[in-house]
């Protein structure tokens, strides 16, 4: 059964005013959002409006305790003007971990997938068809209810903005191993996509720039001794012919792309290992040449590749190779995501 969503449109679109050729990462909006509140211990009618801020008393339990979560997607274009979204359940489930974590009422599924495919239906002109580049999708919910006292809010936000992107040209970054700050702790929310996760991350980051990094390997909050993320992203290491990722737990975000990579690199005949690895086993490998890849993986770049990495004052560059993993993987995943290629998995989806 179809959600009943209202429908306000802008009186005149912004999309004249957008160069499509040369659009940055994640900065410039479409015409429209959907908004649903949870009042009343219930999900009101969603809302499909012009984007516009969003007016908040002070006392908004938002910013005082920090309930908020989001997600990250993309749709595309094909070349038959078909639009498509990738594993988008996976996106609303995980947000409705991520919601349960934080106390915050989970969205119902007909909410979001509707919901999404009538604001990408009204906003479809919005959705480049310049390669490389797709429509940034970014559903969130925070508290709006009021109040000081340290307790879960009772009213909250559903919104999903979108934001028509640019190809993501990180390029090859070169990171830190980061030896004493931590990104996530054993019992904590590291496996959930709130914000203030990445709000923590900040800092560590700068002070790995201001080294000459661009970003911080993440290792175990205990010892230091396991890698486990790459910035806000999961993290891929292929020693020999081996492709090698940290497994899932409270720390560590199940990542979607992560999930398909690894799918995509096994049924292709590479061999897959999801086990914990050591710092010292990737210094080993980087010392005696077996360390052959180390990328990361999400939904804004798909796959990031590592130049070279720091460890206790020592940099250690990676080898320039012919056909690496990065490369044939993420094209795999990209051709999937924009019907250029099979997709057995059933993770494309027409809207």
């Amino acid at each position: 059964m179809k959600s009943n969503i209202e429908i306000q449109r802008v009186e005149k679109s912004n999309i004249e005013n957008v160069d499509f050729n040369n659009l940055p990462f994640g900065s410039v909006y479409s015409d429209h959002m959907l908004e649903c509140d949870f009042v009343n211990g219930e999900w009101q009618t969603a809302v499909i409006k012009p984007y516009a801020p969003i007016s908040l008393d002070p006392s908004a339990k938002i910013f005082h305790y920090g309930q908020s979560i989001f997600e990250g997607m993309k749709a595309y274009k094909d070349a038959d003007g078909n639009t498509m979204l990738f594993r988008p359940l996976d996106n609303c489930k995980r947000l409705n971990k991520s919601a349960e974590r934080l106390v915050i009422p989970q969205i119902p599924e007909d909410i979001f997938m509707d919901g999404l495919k009538k604001l990408l239906e009204i906003d479809n002109n919005w959705i480049p068809t310049n390669e490389g580049s797709s429509l940034y999708i970014r559903p969130f919910m925070f508290a709006s209810g009021l109040g000081f006292h340290a307790s879960p809010a009772d009213e909250y936000k559903f919104i999903i903005c979108t934001a028509p992107s640019g190809a993501y040209f990180a390029g090859k970054v070169k990171v830190l191993i980061e030896e004493k700050y931590a990104r996530a702790a054993n019992g904590g929310v590291g496996f959930a996509k709130a914000g203030g996760n990445y709000a923590a991350q900040f800092y560590p980051t700068q002070l790995a720039i201001q080294k000459g990094y661009n970003q911080v390997i993440w290792t175990d909050d205990n010892s230091h001794e396991y890698i486990e993320e790459a910035g806000a992203m999961n993290i891929f290491i292929r020693i020999g012919n081996t492709l090698i990722t940290s497994p899932t737990n409270d720390r560590i975000l199940d990542g979607i792309t992560r999930k398909s990579i690894i799918q995509i690199a096994q049924d292709s005949g590479i061999d897959v290992e999801v086990r914990k690895i050591t710092v010292s086993e990737v210094i080993s490998a980087a010392q005696n040449g077996n360390l052959k890849e180390m990328f990361g993986a999400g939904t804004a770049a798909v796959i990031s590749p590592i130049a070279g990495f720091g460890y206790q004052g020592k940099d250690y560059d990676l080898p320039e190779l012919e056909n690496p993993f990065a490369t044939t993987l993420k094209k795999a995943i990209t051709d999937i995501q924009t019907n250029k290629a099979e997709d057995p998995y059933g993770w494309r989806v027409m809207v």
